[in-house]
């Protein structure tokens, strides 16, 4: 038998801006999240990662890794790109200019 596993749709951004707006009116996370029906835990990821994305909190050592890598991957998938569409310009040439004699192949 297959256990089913509840994934939670998420929140559409002005819910999550409308609990972030009532924590930043003075309110508890506790009273907040009981008034929206949210978790409480749900409550404090969303209040951290808006500090973070407003610049009033640092990334963790991790998340700053994590960020860092997921960047570098960018870089290295465009560079990679780049030198795709290199090779084929380059093969395109060497079919259209002539090579000359004695040149190596």
């Amino acid at each position: 038998m297959k256990e089913i596993v509840f994934v939670p749709k998420p929140y559409p951004p002005e819910f999550r801006r409308r609990a972030l707006d009532l924590l930043e009116s003075g309110r508890s996370v506790r009273d907040v999240a009981a008034a929206l029906g949210i978790a409480e835990s749900c409550l404090h990821r969303w209040k951290r990662r808006d500090l973070i994305e407003r610049g009033l909190k640092p990334l963790s050592p991790a998340e700053a890794e994590s960020a860092a890598l997921a960047q570098a991957r960018a870089r290295i998938a465009e560079l990679e790109n780049e030198i795709k569409i290199l090779r084929k310009a380059a093969a395109a040439v060497e079919q259209v200019v002539p090579q000359k004699p004695g040149s190596p192949q």
